[in-house]
């Protein structure tokens, strides 16, 4: 039968029928259980034009709300109930139940979340995002809360994780009162703690850890007060795994004063403190990291876990097996992870040549040698972490740390022009890996006809050292090392220091 036909069948079939004989027939297959995926589903259309439909209008009445949350829960494999009153509605699963309160206009007036064995409390976070009509910040929510009970098992092995995962928070937030003082602001904890800005789980929003700002973006914190600007964030859960770890059932850390050597104190791990568990805790990334073979493998040693993504291919890097990871050169990795970032380009571009804008200066162009994935030129894209003790975090968050400075200075020379669109004067710089950190800027002198280098050497997040190499019979550019690297430290940007040491080069050319 054709298609046309068809539809000329059911329009004379529902013709007669009143629209709410037909309300009842969408919403009795919207109920229907879905055994297969959407998109093999006959009424996968059907699922997908309500959904289109219920995002686009503003849910205002109470019957528009409820249905909301209704489709919203069964699309997370939640079950949703109305209470009698018609009033509340309960969003249930085997571990855990949201209790929504509703005016009879449609206003949420409250919204409660138990765990399983605990009491209901009220969630502020959940309640702004359901008063702001934020239905996809409240249905990441409802997926946060159903992944942390993503492990196999019965309820009680569920529960046992759940319980480990608050463990590890308590000691987490312990630690990152650790030498606090009551002045510091979130900047210095950020770059300075020992588990960065860390802002505890709240409702359906997972522990957070911020570990990395740069200054760029510390300085429009400054000049924009009350705004949102987040440095790099990593987030703390738990997930399941097909091998058992021994994880902590309740908090570690002796008390709130750290060792003689500056290290948190923890108690030993015995049965009584622990249980064997197929589960291990997490730091996930929200966009993948470009991280170095050196800098997985330091990770590796310090958590003793070697399966950083759940993928299956394996590579042995200096006797260490990398599971899961797909190794490549790693700039072009941060290339393609900075270009998604800035102008949403395809992730695979081969691009490598980019045009840099800079207010009182010619415009730079920088190409980017990507290298090879061999040796300590390789990385890989790591969107999480798993570790099984909390003493491996502050070493964790201080890798992370040294990673992503590395990272900021090549993306730094990253841009969404490829193409140079006018015919003024240009500057050349080729920026060249070394091994782990550290990589070179080559560029023509400024004065004579040969070539000039900055090697950029990146110790730590806080400790960076640049050493300027000339031509023995070349003028000097009159920027020492020391003043390379001070002014490294405080943009974080190649392109930025390339115009000091230009300034710097024309001032002794001026006095010539």
């Amino acid at each position: 039968i054709s298609t046309n036909a068809l539809m000329e069948q059911l329009r004379l079939k529902y013709q007669q029928k009143p629209w709410t004989e037909t309300l009842k027939l969408v919403h009795f297959c919207m109920d229907k259980p879905l055994q297969r995926p959407v998109s093999n589903a006959p009424d996968g259309p059907l699922l997908s034009c309500m959904e289109k439909i219920q995002r686009t209008l503003n849910a205002k009445s109470l019957f528009s709300v409820m249905n909301r949350l209704e489709s919203l829960s069964k699309q997370k494999g939640l079950n949703a109930h109305v209470s009698p009153s018609g009033t509340a509605c309960y969003i249930t699963s085997d571990m855990f139940y949201i209790e929504v309160q509703l005016e009879k206009d449609g206003k949420v007036t409250d919204v409660k979340l138990a765990h399983l064995g605990e009491a209901p409390v009220v969630c502020d976070d959940l309640v702004q995002h359901l008063r702001m009509k934020n239905y996809d910040a409240f249905g990441k929510s409802l997926e946060d809360l159903s992944s942390l009970y993503q492990i196999s098992g019965n309820s009680e092995m569920k529960a046992k994780g759940y319980i480990a995962l608050q463990a590890l928070e308590k000691d987490l937030y312990s630690m990152s009162l650790l030498d606090r003082t009551q002045d510091v602001n979130r900047v210095t904890e950020v770059l300075h703690g020992k588990v960065g800005h860390l802002v505890p789980r709240t409702g359906g929003t997972l522990m957070n850890i911020e570990f990395y700002i740069s200054p760029y973006q510390v300085l429009e914190a400054e000049l924009n007060p009350g705004s949102q600007v987040c440095g790099t964030k990593t987030v703390v859960t738990v997930e399941g795994t097909d091998t058992l770890h021994k994880l902590p059932l309740s908090p570690l850390l002796v008390d709130s004063q750290a060792g003689e050597d500056g290290n948190p104190v923890f108690l030993p791990l015995t049965d009584e403190l622990s249980m064997d568990l197929p589960a291990f805790f997490v730091l996930k990334f929200h966009q993948p990291i470009p991280m170095s073979s050196s800098t997985i493998e330091e990770i590796q040693r310090l958590t003793g876990i070697h399966n950083l993504n759940a993928n299956k291919k394996n590579h042995l890097v200096s006797g260490i097996q990398i599971t899961g990871l797909k190794l490549a050169p790693l700039n072009e990795l941060i290339v393609q992870s900075t270009l998604k970032e800035k102008c949403s380009e395809d992730l695979f571009t081969h691009k490598s040549c980019f045009f840099v804008s800079l207010p009182d200066c010619p415009k730079h162009c920088y190409f980017i040698n990507k290298g090879s994935e061999k040796s300590d030129l390789g990385g890989a894209l790591v969107s999480k972490i798993p570790f099984s003790h909390p003493k491996c975090v502050p070493g964790v968050i201080e890798i992370l740390r040294h990673q992503v400075a590395y990272n900021s200075l090549i993306s730094s020379c990253v841009s969404e022009k490829h193409i140079n669109e006018d015919d003024s004067e240009l500057l050349y710089f080729e920026v060249v890996p070394h091994k782990n950190t550290s990589f070179s800027v080559f560029f023509p002198h400024p004065v004579k006809e040969n070539l000039a280098c900055v090697v950029i050497d990146v110790i730590t997040s806080r400790e960076i050292q640049c050493r300027l190499y000339l031509n023995p019979q070349d003028p000097t550019l009159n920027s020492s090392d020391d003043f390379i690297a001070r002014a490294v430290k405080r943009c974080m940007s190649v392109p930025v220091v390339m115009r000091a040491i230009f300034r710097n080069a024309a001032k002794v050319k001026a006095d010539s």
